[in-house]
C-alpha cells in the first residue's frame, strides 16, 4: 500500500451531490436560447469539464457561449442550495483525513465562485488546504495541468499524492499528472464506464478512502 499523504479531490459527484442541479441548469439555458434539447445522457459524458468545453461547439457565434454561460450560472446559483448535499459519509472521511495530518486539495472544473458555494454549503472550505479551479488554469481537465497546479502549491510528492474523482476526466488528469488515482463510485458513473481510465483504486465509498491513507 502506497505511503499517501497528499488525498486531491473533485467536486461534483465526488464530496458533493450536484448532478440533477447541473442537469436541470443544462437543460435549462437549452430552453432559454431556443435551441434543441439535449438528453440526460448527452450532458453526462461532458460532466467533469469546464462550461466552456461542454458548450464549445456555440462558441463561433459572436456573443452566444458567453450568454449561454450566463444564463447557466444564474440558474445554477438560484437553485443551488436547495439542491445540493455533500455525500453521505464525505465530512467525516475529509476530517479524519485532516486530523491524520495529511494535506488536502480541491481540483475542480467549476470555477472559484461556484466551487466556494458548495464547499461554504456544506462545511467542506475549511478542510481543503488549497483549491484549483477551472478559471486559474489554462488547459482544464482531462490535461494534467490543474492536479499539477494543485500538487505543485503544495509542494507534494506525486508519488504519495491521491485524486479521488468520480469521471474519466478526472482519472486521466490524475494519471497525466503522476499521481495515483481513485474513482468514487458513489457518483453518476459505474464502474463500467469508469475502466478505460484505469483507476489505480476503486472506491464503493468514501469510508472506503480510510483505508488507502495513513491514518496515524
Amino acid at each position: 500500500m502506497p505511503n499517501i499523504r497528499t488525498v486531491l479531490f473533485d467536486l461534483d459527484g465526488t464530496l458533493i451531490d450536484s448532478l440533477r442541479l447541473i442537469l436541470d441548469s443544462y437543460h435549462h439555458t437549452l430552453a432559454q436560447h431556443g435551441l434543441p434539447a439535449r438528453t440526460d445522457d448527452d450532458w453526462l459524458k461532458g460532466v467533469g469539464t469546464p462550461l466552456t468545453v461542454q458548450l464549445a461547439e456555440w462558441r463561433d457565434e459572436i456573443g452566444t457561449i458567453e450568454a449561454m454561460i450566463a444564463t447557466y450560472r444564474e440558474y445554477n446559483l438560484k437553485h443551488h442550495d436547495r439542491m445540493v448535499t455533500v455525500y453521505s459519509g464525505v465530512l467525516n472521511v475529509v476530517r479524519e483525513i485532516k486530523a491524520a495530518g495529511l494535506q488536502t486539495g480541491l481540483v475542480t472544473s467549476k470555477n472559484r465562485h461556484g466551487a466556494l458555494r458548495g464547499l461554504n454549503l456544506v462545511g467542506l472550505e475549511a478542510l481543503m488546504d488549497v483549491l484549483v479551479c477551472a478559471d486559474e488554469v489554462t488547459n482544464p481537465k482531462p490535461h494534467p495541468e490543474p492536479v499539477e497546479k494543485a500538487v505543485t502549491l503544495l509542494g507534494a510528492d506525486p508519488a504519495t499524492t491521491l485524486y479521488v474523482g468520480d469521471s474519466v476526466h478526472d482519472m486521466n488528469s490524475g494519471r497525466a499528472a503522476g499521481v495515483l488515482t481513485a474513482a468514487a463510485l458513489w457518483g453518476p458513473f459505474r464502474r463500467d464506464q469508469l475502466e478505460l481510465a484505469k483507476p489505480d483504486f476503486w472506491l464503493e465509498t468514501p469510508g472506503d478512502l480510510l483505508n488507502l491513507v495513513t491514518i496515524a
